[in-house]
């Protein structure tokens, strides 16, 4: 199957980056670091379109430092538990939610903090949550792997490798069912490509033409198994959409406008009635599998490589050199971010847990 590029008509930024380009690049040059540098001061956005990608490096910057000071106060026992850090995937998530309505539904897995930060659940909720806190999003009950909120149709975190795919397919029938265009999003690693609910929810959702978006993030490790060394069918999971007849694309999961306009073509199809669709985003995670890994099964050059691609250099440095930001408007953006984790983690320090007599409360089987 042919890899599908789209350039949606609705994402001015992201189309007018594209046809800027070869502008650009003609006005500027190397330097001896490879660092483009714009000639000229115009700018070429308006101060909506500004504003908008700004918002992108602003939630990718908010979700590295939430995951910072969330492997800080780990190490300070103030979290406890199993810790699944976000840090490298965060334009996979921010670029998927900027396409996504209220209406929609989102399910995710136990590494779910940068997508619950991405569809715009409450900082201080999503922090207390984690330090077990009764003011959390799950009442403290729920920890790390499962971030929940109803009001932003956030349906979990959940632990259980492809236990959140059947449940996502039930939320998109009831969409369906409704007769609404709103749809579901189910994210997924790799290594839950190998389980059977992933083969019967992709195979019920293209007999019954669900509007549930698969969504595999392939970081390349399940845990700290290397893919190549486990898949038979090697480092590519798209293809396999095509026998269940669902319409797939691979994108580049570093790439925060490359994911939203693959996300914005995908979701428009399944809007007009195109029934599921599929989408693999090659991405990387900077740290280990949780916070007990040290991911030493890993080379440092390999690392290194998936570094230089990190979304917070690269992202900021094209708004700088197309002329999308300065950097003071960078650094406006992490200066807020810095004082909205910092009064987050203090939220949460003032909050009282969850009493001995509430372990029974919300339990409903």
């Amino acid at each position: 199957m042919e890899i599908q590029r789209y350039v949606p008509t609705q994402l001015r930024p992201a189309r007018q980056m594209r046809a800027d380009l070869q502008q650009i690049e003609q006005a500027s040059s190397l330097d001896g670091v490879g660092e483009l540098r714009s000639v000229g001061e115009v700018s070429l956005y308006g101060p909506g379109e500004k504003a908008e990608l700004l918002d992108l490096y602003r939630q990718m910057y908010l979700i590295r430092r939430f995951e910072e000071a969330c492997a800080e106060n780990y190490s300070k026992g103030n979290i406890r538990g199993f810790l699944h850090l976000y840090i490298g995937q965060e334009a996979v998530a921010v670029g998927v939610m900027s396409v996504l309505r209220p209406g929609d539904y989102v399910v995710t897995h136990y590494r779910d903090h940068g997508h619950a930060l991405a569809r715009g659940v409450d900082t201080n909720r999503a922090m207390a949550e984690l330090f077990g806190r009764k003011t959390g999003l799950s009442k403290g009950k729920g920890g790390s792997m499962h971030l929940f909120d109803a009001s932003k149709r956030f349906m979990g975190g959940h632990a259980i490798v492809g236990g959140q795919l059947p449940l996502a397919a039930g939320l998109s029938l009831s969409c369906t069912y409704k007769g609404t265009d709103d749809i579901a999003i189910v994210f997924f690693g790799d290594g839950a490509v190998n389980q059977g609910t992933f083969h019967e929810t992709m195979n019920l959702a293209a007999v019954w033409k669900l509007p549930l978006l698969f969504f595999l993030e392939n970081n390349f490790y399940g845990m700290g198994s290397a893919i190549g060394k486990v898949r038979a069918g090697g480092t590519d999971f798209y293809p396999m959409a095509e026998s269940y007849g669902i319409e797939s694309v691979l994108v580049d999961g570093m790439n925060v406008l490359e994911v939203r306009e693959v996300m914005a073509n995908a979701v428009g199809k399944m809007r007009a009635g195109g029934g599921p669709q599929f989408i693999e985003a090659k991405t990387f995670r900077y740290v280990g599998h949780s916070m007990a890994d040290p991911a030493r099964y890993r080379d440092d050059s390999e690392l290194a490589e998936w570094m230089e691609k990190d979304p917070l250099k690269t992202f900021p440095s094209l708004l700088l050199a197309r002329g999308a930001a300065v950097e003071s408007d960078l650094e406006a953006q992490r200066e807020s971010v810095h004082q909205e984790v910092s009064a987050a983690v203090r939220f949460s320090e003032g909050s009282a847990k969850p009493s001995p007599h509430e372990i029974f409360d919300d339990v409903y089987a």
